[in-house]
Order: structure tokens, then C-alpha cells, then sequence
């Protein structure tokens, strides 16, 4: 990301660092966690604010934190800032539960998107049409298949004098877009996809009190596949080749989901991907996946660059399954725990960096190591440290292919790894690859 980018960032750390920090090292350091770290803004802030010793008194411990785009809201936002431009604004009276109350609504946006906002407690606020605020603390919903943004009591907005936002008149557009599936991220809409039907199913639900049908699946095209849902029967069976016209994107977890609602149009048409559909795994650059947010049965082949806190041996509950610790689990409380083995790693291909979280099965495979004799190097040293130094020992510095589903949180993706496999590299084509690139350059 360029200064510019970074900069509603980096106004929030001088707010919340004040005269701690001068603002040269603030935007250095920013630059790092983001451009050479590649973590989201939001972890590099909370990291920031974590080495200077102000994240206490900072409202980025709980999801206050957020600081989101347009483009970025799936309609389940909590408490979000935002930078936006007033493009539309009205005040005006109603009346709630009997009450006279004023609000203040219309039409924000950012370089991402636009979309409707209200402020609900309007009465001592003012904005005005074409000018730049902050948005704190705000919740989002969906309506109508489309995102909006709500001010409440918790929430404020201040004006961002000396800020710019510039909103492409693009944005406003109500076109659907076309889109490859590889390509789709969480807070899109008014997408159009073509793909083939991988699979088909309907489940029934009760909403509300009330039952109801769910219809969902996976589809996909030649770069990626995507899980698709409707609460309408566009009668989508396995095998047919479709064109989704005026969906919507939503993330669970950082995994982009295609919902198909009211103003949808499904097509058939000929397929024509032939053996190039996606339909088991999607090789990816790990620069790709931080900009989708993550996706199903993804391929990423990199080096082992660190192995985290938490790999080794460790106990489980055996009720849950969960990680446990000094024989406590949290949902089951004291239990009699069952040894595992795991590797918790951080993959780097150049582009970036994923977390991938390796079972017992695979971990065995890659380093050599089983539960056993993990479980006797414990006994022997009399600690399960000994364990995790003597997998890192192997792993760092291996290349390797991993598959399986990417999701993503504030702190980047993480790939639950299903298959993985060492890469036996070529060392003299590699160094023959790397010298006529230099003689090229020359």
C-alpha cells in the first residue's frame, strides 16, 4: 500500500499515540507491518500500538479496532471507523415509538463503494454534501441485498478536515460487474459469475420461527471455485453450466460466499471450460489470497519461514477435541487430556504469508517424527518444549506444498492444511534460471 493508502491509518495511530511518537517513525513502521510484514492494517495498528505501549488505553482492543472500506462491510459489522465523503445528506424529523427524534441520512462513499448511512441521534450533529468524516463506532446491515451504514448512540462522527476521499463514479453504478470466481472478494456486489454446478443440496431451516428452505453449493469456473446459497429455487443442478447475474458477496470467516437473493437471474448456457473447471484444487500466490480473503481448496507452494507457539505436542480434549491446557478445557472444564501432534506454520512465497495449521497425520509425514517419540523426548526432558524445537529444526527453511481451505481474520489468512508435501527443488536449473535473469538484466 502507498502513503496515501496508509494515511486514514496512520491518523489513527497519532490519535491514539499522541506526542508519544513523532510522525516519520509512525508511517515507518506502518509501511513495515504492512508492505514488509503483509498483515492487514488493522493487525499492524494493534501491533504498533503494542510495541509503544499504548494498547490499553487504545479502542483497538476489542472490534472498535476496525477500521474497514465500503467495499470491505458484509453487512455484520459491529462497531467499525470509517473515512468516507458525503455525497447525498438529509436531516430530518420522524417519530419513533411515539417520540419526535432527528436524524441525519443519505449517501456516503470511498474509493471502494458507496452506500446509505443514518445517523440516528442527528439532532447536535451537522454534515454537508461533499466534505470528509470519520465514522466512529458505526454498525452495518444488509437491506435490500445492499450494505448499510448506521450511526447509534455509541457511535459519533467527526469531520476529517485536511482529508481527501475520492469516490469514482464508477462506484455508483447499479451494473452488475463480470467476475471470475478467483477473482471474487468478501463486500462485492452486483457480481455476475459463470461457472459449472460442482454440487447441489437444500436444507431445511427455521428462521425466525418460521421454516424454510435453503438452497446451496458449490460453483466454479477455471480460476477457483466458490460455496453459492439462495433462499429462491433457481432449480441449479450438478453438472449444468450457469450464468449468476446480480449476486452479492459475503464473507464467513474470510472465505467469500456468492448469495444469489430476490433481484438475481440465473442463465443457462454451454459450457465451455471442458477439463479446465476448478473442481479440485486452485493453485494461488499467497499475494492473491490476502486480497480475496481466502477460499476453498486452495494450492500455495513457499518456505517455511517460522514455526508459531503452539506446534509440538499438546493435549486435547476428549470430548471436544479442543486444545487444552494443565488439564482444563474450556467448555468441559477438568478432563483426563489425549496426546496430539501438530505444526503451526507461517508459509512465505514471496508475495506473502499464510498460517497453516498441520495435523498429527501430515506432521508425522513431513518431519519423521511421530506421536511416540515425541511423547518420549517429552518425558525424557521433562518438558513438551523440547518437541516443538525439534520440528522447527526440520521444517524451517523447507519448501513446501500445502492444500486446503483458507479463511482470514484481522491478523491475516490461515489455510487448515489437508495435503502437504515437501518440494524437492532443482538446484543447478534454479541457479542456471537465476543467472540468465542477471545476464538479461545486464
Amino acid at each position: 500500500m502507498n502513503e496515501q493508502e496508509l494515511t486514514p491509518h496512520f491518523e489513527e495511530l497519532k490519535r491514539v499515540l499522541k506526542d508519544k511518537v513523532d510522525d516519520e517513525k509512525i508511517m515507518g513502521e506502518l509501511k513495515k507491518y504492512v508492505n514488509e510484514f503483509h498483515i492487514t492494517p488493522q493487525a499492524a495498528i494493534r501491533g504498533i500500538l503494542r510495541k509503544f505501549g499504548a494498547l490499553e488505553e487504545s479502542p483497538f482492543r476489542s472490534s472498535s479496532s476496525l477500521i474497514k472500506k465500503i467495499g470491505e462491510l458484509n453487512g455484520t459489522e459491529a462497531s467499525v471507523d470509517m473515512l468516507v465523503r458525503a455525497i447525498y445528506v438529509e436531516k430530518k424529523d420522524i417519530t419513533v415509538k411515539g417520540s419526535p427524534k432527528t436524524i441525519i441520512s443519505g449517501l456516503i462513499g470511498d474509493e471502494t463503494g458507496t452506500a446509505s448511512f443514518t445517523v440516528w441521534e442527528g439532532k447536535d450533529a451537522e454534515m454537508e454534501k461533499g466534505s470528509v468524516y470519520w465514522f466512529r463506532s458505526a454498525y452495518s446491515k444488509m437491506w435490500n441485498e445492499k450494505i448499510q451504514i448506521n450511526i447509534g448512540a455509541r457511535g459519533s462522527v467527526e469531520k476529517a478536515d485536511g482529508m481527501r476521499v475520492d469516490v469514482p463514479d464508477r462506484s455508483i453504478s447499479m451494473e452488475s460487474s463480470e467476475a471470475k470466481i478467483g477473482q471474487i472478494a468478501g463486500g462485492m456486489g452486483n457480481v455476475t459469475v459463470t461457472g459449472r454446478i460442482i454440487s447441489a443440496e437444500e436444507r431445511n431451516v427455521t428462521v425466525k420461527g418460521e421454516p424454510k428452505t435453503v438452497y446451496s453449493g458449490i460453483i466454479a469456473d477455471d480460476t477457483g471455485k466458490i460455496q453459492y446459497s439462495a433462499w429462491n429455487d433457481f432449480g441449479l443442478k450438478e453438472g449444468e453450466t450457469v450464468r449468476i447475474k446480480n449476486a452479492y458477496i459475503r464473507s464467513w470467516k474470510g472465505i467469500p460466499q456468492l448469495n444469489m437473493g430476490d433481484r438475481c437471474e440465473v442463465s443457462r448456457v454451454d459450457d465451455t471450460f471442458g477439463n479446465d473447471i476448478a473442481d479440485t484444487v486452485t493453485t494461488k500466490k499467497i499475494g492473491d489470497i490476502v486480497r480475496t480473503g481466502g477460499g476453498l481448496d486452495i494450492n500455495v507452494v513457499g518456505t517455511v519461514v517460522d514455526m508459531r507457539r503452539g506446534s509440538g505436542l499438546i493435549e486435547r480434549c476428549p470430548e471436544c477435541n479442543r486444545s487444552i491446557i494443565n488439564g482444563e478445557c474450556q467448555a468441559h472444564g477438568r478432563v483426563e487430556p489425549v496426546m496430539d501432534l501438530r505444526m503451526k506454520l507461517t508459509l512465505d512465497d514471496g508475495t506473502g504469508a499464510v498460517s497453516a495449521i498441520i495435523n498429527r497425520e501430515l506432521t508425522e509425514s513431513l518431519t519423521g517424527v511421530t506421536l511416540g517419540m515425541a511423547e518420549g523426548l517429552a518425558k525424557a526432558r521433562g518438558s513438551m518444549e523440547p518437541v516443538e524445537r525439534e520440528l522447527a529444526k526440520t521444517m524451517l527453511i523447507r519448501r513446501l506444498s500445502l492444500t486446503g481451505n483458507v479463511m482470514s481474520d484481522d491478523y491475516g489468512p490461515m489455510m487448515i492444511v489437508r495435503a502437504a508435501e515437501v518440494v524437492k527443488e532443482d538446484v543447478t536449473a534454479e541457479a542456471e534460471k537465476l543467472l540468465s535473469e542477471v545476464e538479461a538484466s545486464l
